[in-house]
């Protein structure tokens, strides 16, 4: 069974940058992705990879400012999250597909392993 554990989360101000890590157990899945959710609100799609060939797909609002990478030595993801903004304030969830087709990567159902999530808080 694929797990999916998050780290990087924190506190930072506006303008500040953070690196998030999405470590997967195995390889299994095809597209790995970034969701998040602030509070009183549903879960949104931030950015998503595919692991073979690397095509990215990011949300207007982070587009310019968030960057997804993998390592594929070390079954890793990173979003790499620059000029943050308070807005920007979220759990943040790596989710991972086995198998989607591209025009549905946005789609939180696609998705069938989760994280449990981390913490990013941003400052005025």
């Amino acid at each position: 069974q694929l797990q999916l554990g998050e780290s990087g989360g924190g506190l930072a101000q506006a303008g500040d940058s953070l690196r998030l890590s999405c470590a997967a157990s195995e390889r299994t899945f095809r597209d790995i992705a970034w969701f998040r959710q602030a509070p009183g609100k549903e879960r949104e799609f931030v950015a998503v990879i595919r692991w073979t060939g690397g095509a990215t797909s990011y949300s207007d609002s982070v587009k310019g400012r968030f960057t997804i990478s993998l390592d594929k030595a070390k079954n890793t993801m990173y979003l790499q999250m620059n000029s943050l903004k308070p807005e920007d304030t979220a759990v943040y969830f790596c989710a991972a597909s086995p198998s989607t087709i591209w025009s549905a990567v946005r789609d939180s159902r696609a998705y069938a392993h989760w994280g449990q999530g981390t913490q990013v808080t941003i400052s005025s």
